[in-house]
């Protein structure tokens, strides 16, 4: 009897024939689910894909690229979140309103 995990028409069975000429059973691992950024949703770069403990395995540099929210953003979605924090902290400062780029109508 195969391990209870196994017991599933999910995985993927594939037939294999031993040195002693008798054949047996192998499971295919699952494919892991792509790494997406969590704003826009989109497929991230420089994310391996590989199960969570290979991925324990790696250095912490290919993990993930080295950039703020690295793995979690990708970098358009990072850019416009430091541009809108930029120009509240602006705002709030009132900086933009002594520079004279924000026009009151």
């Amino acid at each position: 009897m195969v391990r209870r995990m196994l017991r599933t028409r999910n995985i993927k069975k594939k037939k294999v024939r031993t040195p002693g000429n008798k054949v047996v059973v192998h499971f295919e691992d699952k494919k892991v689910g792509i790494a997406r950024c969590a704003v826009c949703k989109k497929p991230l770069h420089g994310v391996p894909r590989v199960k969570s403990s290979e991925m324990r395995k790696l250095p912490k540099t290919k993990r993930r690229p080295e950039r703020p929210y690295g793995g979690n953003l990708c970098s358009k979605s990072m850019r416009n979140l430091f541009r809108k924090s930029v120009t509240q902290i602006l705002k709030k400062s009132n900086v933009l309103n002594k520079l004279g780029l924000i026009y009151k109508h």
